[in-house]
């Protein structure tokens, strides 16, 4: 007691603190997040298999994509297997494919802070010596970022900072990672310190590093209105010639306006009266970012007149797109809403219609949206089929087969248009990314503009909006990571540890929310039967072949039957004079002309003589003969024969009823045996058990409680907040404290992980500058 008492505090409130710090950070939820995320993954390496062998090899555009899927796919699984196996291919990606490449590991290790740089080690730019390509290099501070995203790390920030003070002298890309990193690290934190490096960057007006510089000024001053921030980028924005620094500052404009609504009116109408589209560009972002989710009537308006009235493509677009951002808290009126704009005379608004659609309906898969966007994947332009396809994507996010068949026949046009040769590969870019976000997270993540208590989410909108301009900058497609949320049922002992013993009821059917089913490979049979290509000029050639033979065939036949017919009356003649000796010569014919299916030449049978023909005839000359013969044979030997063969005909009758009947027999009991294999399949269960942790999709939620027995057994653990929680975290009550626990532990992971993983991690890339 006294020496307890002498510490300021006990070691339990210590840990409590702890524990505190961690939830009020955020960190908990990260970690927590991490380990079902880990635990749950159901990601389909074989989809990705086949993307990669479908691909033509050569063609950067699709490895581009295809590297961007696999991220997206495994994002905060932490398992790069995929890339790890496949190396060489890997090693294909150079130049700016290379910095989105070694970007993607941060989204595949999207959350987990605590090995970042033991992950990035490889990549991360070395002090002195050898230096590693300057993409790989970029690319890894970039990725740097994506881990910590939306989780201010003071010293990450400090590692990035150095890293672009350092690089200022040296290489362009280097900065652009190092800026995209800084932006999503201190995201929303408002640093003044960090406004003023980034500005320091976005002045020395080179293109690439100028336009990540505004990016991330955007990113760190998300929703602060700073009228510094407004005129010191508005000013530049008029200033500079380059027009990546100018989109870069009207986005950072947009950004930095996030939910202001009336507030941003005097800047976004400034902007929408500029005359550079670009500025005009950025205001409708700002029109999108400053309404979202309000379904505002004055800004949807405002949007639908610039759509159809402004003189640039790219700013129609823009407009077009934010009608997705400003209506997403009400997604089943969008349709409504760009119907007519889906069907507009312009590709640029069609290709916007339906991105909004799918931003705005992420993982609804809502009919109207499904009916507007079917038509639009078959679109004359190339872009509109990318942007539908893309849309469609993000429509069915974890939408099972049991619950829509459409998502079935959307999995198999996807698969077929990125196997097809001659389809433009701006499409086939957008069919394979669309794969990666259908199957985000292991599957178990949602593309949501809000949090499970219904939230608006900073990062999801921003996210959002800096995975639309994929059009300008592929490696902006990674900030689709800022948009995905594990929708998991994690419940949690008060240590804030996961017990294994906790179950939940699902009161529906498992088909309606169970996971996609993998793919199977091809069974050997049916790789070797593979479909050999016909030329068009061979097949008309064969035919020509088959019609000369058959014409020939029909020729011989009609003459054949005269020669036959003839040689039939002189056998029967002879017949008649020679008695027995008239069989040997009709089995002779037999034997020469009544082989199955063939005719006396030996071709297939024709109509003009069938071997049935010419035997009958045989036959019936046989009959008279035997009969001519036996007329002087002893009567009562006749009937003693007719009665032998009576009883035995007799006796064969009673074999064959019984055999008949034994066949009969067997014949029912095969026709059961086939009843029972053709028998319906055993009815679908109507509800399921999930095993903490779990995966609870939004519809699913209505369908869960909590049983009070277990496999007949008193459940352990009751939720805290038993009627109102059914998604996200659910703190639980030991009913049997006395009893140890059984826990899922970290360390159990990490040992599953040095299992799976080669010791030591194999070197990053080769590249050489004259590629």
């Amino acid at each position: 007691g006294a020496p307890e008492a002498a510490d300021d505090l006990s070691e339990e409130a210590k840990e409590n603190l702890t524990q505190l710090r961690k939830i009020l950070s955020g960190r908990a939820c990260i970690d927590l997040n991490l380990q079902f995320m880990y635990r749950n993954n159901r990601s389909d390496l074989l989809l990705l298999e086949i993307i990669k062998t479908s691909v033509d090899q050569k063609n950067s555009i699709t490895h581009n994509a295809t590297v961007m899927a696999h991220g997206l796919m495994q994002c905060g699984t932490t398992s790069d297997v995929f890339l790890r196996k496949n190396l060489e291919w890997l090693a294909k990606a150079t130049k700016w494919a290379q910095f989105s490449a070694t970007a993607s590991l941060g989204v595949i290790h999207k959350g987990n802070i605590k090995e970042s740089r033991a992950i990035l080690s490889t990549y991360l730019p070395q002090g002195g010596g050898q230096r590693a390509s300057p993409y790989s290099e970029g690319g890894a501070l970039y990725a740097m970022g994506i881990i910590h995203a939306s989780h201010y790390d003071p010293e990450t920030k400090g590692y990035l900072l150095e890293q672009l003070h350092s690089q200022q002298s040296v290489a362009e890309v280097l900065q652009h990672g190092a800026c995209l990193g800084l932006g999503l690290v201190c995201m929303a934190t408002n640093d003044e310190s960090v406004y003023e490096e980034l500005k320091q960057t976005l002045y020395t007006d080179t293109a690439v590093a100028g336009e990540a510089a505004a990016y991330a000024i955007g990113l760190v001053m998300v929703g602060s209105g700073s009228e510094k921030v407004v005129s010191e980028l508005l000013a530049y924005a008029h200033e500079t010639q380059h027009e990546k620094i100018v989109r870069g500052c009207a986005l950072a404009l947009a950004m930095t306006m996030f939910r202001r609504e009336e507030e941003a009116e005097s800047l976004i109408q400034q902007m929408l009266l500029d005359k550079d589209p670009i500025l005009r560009y950025g205001a409708c972002f700002g029109i999108a970012l400053a309404y979202v989710g309000t379904s505002h009537n004055g800004a949807i308006r405002r949007l639908l007149h610039i759509s159809v009235s402004d003189v640039s493509d790219d700013v129609r677009r823009a407009a077009v797109m934010s009608l997705g951002f400003v209506l997403c808290n009400v997604p089943d009126q969008l349709p409504a809403v760009v119907k007519l704009l889906s069907e507009s005379y312009n590709p640029h608004v069609r290709y916007a219609a339906a991105m909004a659609l799918g931003i705005a309906c992420a993982g609804s898969a809502n009919k109207d949206a499904h009916n507007l966007l079917q038509p639009l994947m078959s679109d004359a332009t190339d872009f509109v089929r990318q942007g539908a396809v893309i849309a469609m994507g993000l429509l069915y996010m974890q939408t099972s087969v049991g619950s829509t068949d459409r998502v079935k026949a959307f999995r198999e046009k996807l698969l077929k248009v990125i196997g097809d040769k001659h389809e433009d590969v701006m499409t086939r870019f957008g069919a394979i990314l669309a794969n990666g976000i259908m199957d985000a997270g292991g599957r178990n993540a949602n593309a949501s503009f809000f949090s499970k208590s219904g939230v608006l989410r900073p990062g999801a909108a921003i996210g959002f909006c800096l995975f639309t301009q994929m059009w300008y900058w592929f490696p902006l497609i990674h900030m689709f990571s800022l948009v995905l949320t594990p929708t998991a049922l994690i419940g949690l002992t008060e240590k804030l540890k996961i017990p294994k013993n906790f179950a939940v009821k699902s009161g529906a059917r498992p088909s309606v929310f169970a996971y996609p089913e993998p793919l199977q490979p091809p069974k050997k049979e049916e790789q070797a039967k593979a479909a050999t290509a016909v030329l068009s000029t061979a097949a008309k050639a064969k035919a020509l072949k088959e019609k000369k033979e058959k014409d020939a065939e029909l020729k011989k036949a009609a003459s054949s039957a005269d020669v036959d017919m003839d040689e039939k009356s002189s056998v029967a003649e002879a017949a008649s004079t020679r008695g027995g000796d008239a069989v040997s010569v009709a089995g002779t014919a037999v034997s020469a002309a009544a082989t199955p299916g063939t005719t006396v030449v030996g071709s297939v049978a024709t109509d003009s003589v069938a071997a049935s023909d010419l035997g009958s005839d045989n036959m019936e000359v046989d009959d008279q003969a035997a009969a001519a013969a036996s007329a002087s044979k002893d009567a009562a030997a006749k009937e003693a024969a007719s009665k032998e063969a009576a009883s035995k005909a007799a006796e064969d009758k009673g074999e064959a009823d019984a055999s008949g009947d034994k066949k009969d027999e067997d014949k029912k009991e095969g026709e059961g045996e086939k009843k029972e294999d053709a028998k319906p399949e055993a009815p679908e269960p109507t509800e399921e058990i999930l095993n903490n942790p779990c995966r609870v999709l939004k519809a699913q939620q209505q369908h869960i409680t909590f049983p009070t027995e277990i496999d007949g057994k008193p459940a352990r653990y009751t939720p805290v907040l038993r009627g109102t929680r059914r998604v996200g975290f659910l703190l639980l009550q030991d009913t049997r404290p006395d009893e140890a626990e059984e826990l899922f532990l970290d360390d159990e992971k990490t040992k599953e992980d040095q299992e799976e993983q080669e010791p030591s991690p194999p070197e990053p890339f080769e590249w050489s500058e004259n590629e």
